[in-house]
Formats: C-alpha cells, sequence, structure tokens
C-alpha cells in the first residue's frame, strides 16, 4: 500500500470517529504519539502492520458466526467462512500444524478451549461411552451429576508463577485453577533453569492429566521433547502455550526439540506478542482433538469475532512471509545484546540471559522493588512491567523484577547496537532511583526517589535512540 493510501485510510478513519465522539479520536491519536516516543520494552507487546489494524475495522464485526466453516448456527455467513478458512491454512501452513482454530478471542480463551477439549477427550467421552449415550443431554441425573464431578476432580502441572509460568495454568485467582486441583514444578535456585529430572519426579508424585509447558517470563529455550516423553510417562495430555514465543516457532528460530507443534498433543497461542497480528488467540492440534476444540465456541467461548479472525488472516499470511524468519532471528539477536549490555553494567539477570525474546532483571540488586523501577522508567520514556523472579520475597504485587523484550523495537528496527543503548538507559535509571519512606518512616515497596531531571534527560535520549526508526513512518495523522 503507498504511503499516501495508509495517511488517507487512517485519517478518515479518525476524521468518521470525531464526527460521534471526539474524545475517542483523540484518544487514538494521542495512544500513537506515546507509543512512537517510548521506548516500548514490555514482552507480550508489539506493533501490528497497518494492513492488520485496518483488517480489524470493517463490516465482519457486525456478523454473528457461532459454528465452524460451514456449520454455522446463524445463516449469510459465507464470508466469514473465507476469512475464518484463510487463518486456519495461513495456521496450519506457518507452523506445520494438521489443524488450527482460530476463533478464540484471547490467549486465557484458547487455554480454556483446550483445557475443555482435553476433559471432553478424556473424561467426558469415556463416561458418555460407559452410559451408552451420544450426548450430555442424553445422560440420566445420576450420570450426570457423576460426570460433573469427575470432570471438576482432574489434575493439572504446570510451571509455578515465580519460575515464569502463567497465571491461566492451573492458578487459583483465575478459573483454570478453580478447574484443576494444581501443582507446580519450578526452577533449579542456583541456575534459575528448567529442572527436567525435578519435573518427572513431579508428574510421577502428582500424575495429572494434562502437563503443561510454556511460560510467561522464563528466558530460556523449554525442550518439548522431554516434556511429552514426561507426559507419556503418567499418561498425560502435553499441553504447550506458546503465546509469547509463537513468533520464535513461526521464525524457525526455535525448531527441532524446542519447537512444540510436533511434540504437543495440543498448542495454544495469542496472535500478537512475538507473532506480531491483532490481539487474539488460537488453538493447533492433531486430528484425535479437533473435533472436541472445535466445539469452543459455545462451550466456552461467545460469537467468534469475524473482524478479528481477518485481521488474524492477514497477519499470518504476513508471517509466512520469507523476510518473517529474519524479523524472528534479530529479536533473539536483540533480546541477547540487550541481556550482555544489562550484564557489563552490573545487573543481575534470572538465569543469567536469554534464549528468547526476554529478559527478566532481578531490580534488588538496586535496592528496588518491581513496582517502584516499573514506574521509574516509566517516569524515564521507558515502558516495561514489573514482574516476579523465582522464590520472590516480594510477591506478585510488588515483585522483585522487572520483565523486558524486544519484539517490539525490533519491528521499528532497532537492531544490537541500539540494545546496548538501551541497556545503559535502563541502568542509569535503576542505578539512580532510590526506595521511597512511608509516613512512619519506613521503607516503601512502592514509594521511589528520582531527580526528574534525570528522568527528563533519559526520555530526551530515549527519543533521540528512537528518531532514526520512525514508527509507522507511513500514518501521518496531521
Amino acid at each position: 500500500m503507498p504511503s499516501n493510501a495508509e495517511s488517507a485510510a487512517f485519517r478518515s478513519a479518525l476524521e468518521v470517529i470525531r464526527a460521534v465522539e471526539p474524545r475517542v479520536a483523540d484518544a487514538i491519536g494521542a495512544e500513537l504519539a506515546d507509543q512512537r516516543e517510548s521506548l516500548k520494552l514490555i514482552a507480550s507487546e508489539n506493533y501490528a502492520s497497518p494492513a492488520t489494524l485496518l483488517a480489524m475495522g470493517n463490516w465482519f464485526s457486525d456478523k454473528y458466526a457461532e459454528g465452524t466453516v460451514g456449520r454455522r448456527f446463524y445463516a449469510g455467513c459465507q464470508n466469514v467462512d473465507t476469512v475464518e478458512a484463510l487463518a486456519a491454512e495461513h495456521a496450519r501452513e506457518l507452523f506445520g500444524a494438521t489443524y488450527a482454530y482460530v476463533q478464540p478471542h484471547s490467549g486465557i480463551d484458547a487455554n480454556l478451549v483446550a483445557f475443555w477439549a482435553i476433559l471432553a477427550d478424556r473424561v467426558e467421552s469415556p463416561a458418555l461411552a460407559r452410559a451408552q449415550a451420544r450426548h450430555v443431554n442424553d445422560l440420566t441425573e445420576q450420570d450426570w451429576f457423576a460426570l460433573r464431578r469427575e470432570l471438576g476432580d482432574q489434575r493439572m502441572l504446570g510451571m509455578s508463577l515465580d519460575a515464569g509460568g502463567h497465571l491461566t495454568h492451573g492458578f487459583r485467582p483465575n478459573i483454570s485453577g478453580k478447574m484443576f486441583d494444581q501443582r507446580s514444578y519450578g526452577t533449579d535456585p542456583a541456575t534459575g533453569l528448567v529442572d527436567y529430572d525435578k519435573v518427572a519426579e513431579a508428574a510421577r508424585e502428582f500424575r495429572p492429566l494434562v502437563l503443561v509447558a510454556g511460560y510467561s517470563a522464563y528466558p530460556r529455550k523449554v525442550n518439548f521433547r522431554i516434556m511429552r516423553e514426561i507426559a507419556d510417562s503418567v499418561g498425560a495430555t502435553f499441553m504447550v502455550d506458546m503465546a509469547h514465543f509463537a513468533g520464535l516457532v513461526a521464525g524457525k528460530v526455535f525448531t527441532g526439540d524446542f519447537d512444540p507443534v510436533p511434540h504437543a498433543h495440543i498448542v495454544t497461542t495469542t496472535t500478537h506478542k512475538s507473532l506480531r497480528g491483532p490481539r487474539g488467540g488460537m488453538v493447533l492440534c492433531g486430528p484425535e482433538l479437533a473435533d472436541q476444540v472445535d466445539r469452543g465456541c459455545p462451550m466456552v467461548l461467545g460469537g467468534p469475532l469475524p473482524h478479528v479472525m481477518a485481521a488474524k488472516a492477514v497477519a499470518l499470511a504476513e508471517a509466512r512471509r520469507p523476510d518473517f524468519a529474519g524479523y524472528a532471528r534479530r529479536i533473539v539477536d536483540n533480546a541477547q545484546a540487550l541481556a550482555d549490555g544489562l550484564l557489563r553494567r552490573g545487573a543481575t539477570l534470572v538465569t543469567g540471559g536469554t534464549d528468547n525474546h526476554l529478559v527478566l532483571i532481578d531490580v534488588t540488586g538496586y535496592g528496588l522493588t518491581g513496582r517502584q523501577a516499573e514506574q521509574a522508567l516509566l517516569d524515564s520514556g521507558i515502558v516495561t512491567n514489573r514482574n516476579a523472579v523465582p522464590q520472590d520475597a516480594n510477591g506478585a504485587w510488588y515483585t522483585s523484577g522487572i520483565r523486558i523484550g524486544t519484539p517490539a523495537l525490533t519491528t521499528r528496527g532497532l537492531g544490537t547496537a541500539e540494545m546496548d543503548g538501551t541497556a545503559e538507559l535502563i541502568h542509569t535509571v535503576l542505578s539512580q532511583t532510590s526506595a521511597g519512606a512511608n509516613p512512619d518512616g519506613t521503607a516503601s515497596k512502592a514509594k521511589y526517589v528520582l531527580d526528574p531531571a534525570l528522568a527528563d534527560k533519559v526520555s530526551r535520549q530515549a527519543g533521540e535512540l528512537l528518531a532514526g526508526f520512525p514508527l509507522y513512518p507511513n500514518v501521518d495523522l496531521g
């Protein structure tokens, strides 16, 4: 698309919005300005292409499309069928998967679809067979009561939150923790790495129905071949949540034992993050679970979002282009350069570095909590998020860590030299920030002290670093 066409498209869209609610149009423009001016280092964020963004704003938003391609509960879904089939086709080809389900609205939705597909396959289907019933509606009240109890009495084993796991992997504040009896495997206290022997031991002791691999804050690769062997040894279904590193799988940075698709029974992902698409989810599986996954709507999901599926099709088509592999490789190169730059300046990193797109800084070495560090960096034009570290003494709210990632800055074109400059800015802010005090004189976990002049200086330096890498250069809102 020529540059003047991109500008015209977004300008026209804002004019239409402004005519109805100008404050929304202003907020959209302000968000673009903020993203252009900030060093965006949140590992779960990226910048979708103009084509992907525009694909979400169209008449598909007006459609109800419960069901699947060719089997809808509403008439008039032939065009929805087209975009959903295209998105699934691109997903299958991109990841080498047998089946792809592109309806989930988010990562948690994708995980819920996977969990219930597993439960339906492993628990519900055998119960129906025992009762000689074809459908749950055909069960007697007694058999239905027994099935409900059995569904709610299953076990899940996943990575602990402080080791880098995700809330949706069976933890109590999330619905997954209310569905499953969950236990966690952690990481080696000395190295911060997954100890596969310990995982195998935990699996033998706990005997889970589901073994989950995947992470949101673990800066290393996972050997999915070994994890599948552990799952098989205890009869567990092996599920991988690759939401964070799907782009590295798509770009063939993670291959062999480190590509989850050939090894897992079922794989979930988001379509944003390192995959650089719209916010949404997706499930990949083999034929044995495909029918159960297809029941995601209405089992777990509300009506599909056809406009987002259209954007997924566009983004997945982009990811199939040869240049995406180079992009994925640069994400990792940049993350490793950023980690090296921080280590040289004395920062403490969980596991001592990274193999993927993210770096986890233990900020207790700077005398700070994660919350203090996060806010001080934000004051200085550097957008990050606080995150727990293994055996975190500060808990999940204040935390002891900062998680940073390189997908977004890599999309803007920054390279390893700029990552070293970014490390310098991060270290400057953290080393010049101190913990504040509560009114009673006790140390605060939230308040911090940072010279505003230094924060302004770092913000200007961040802007100078970004100046050569404009965001959406073909979009001029005037």
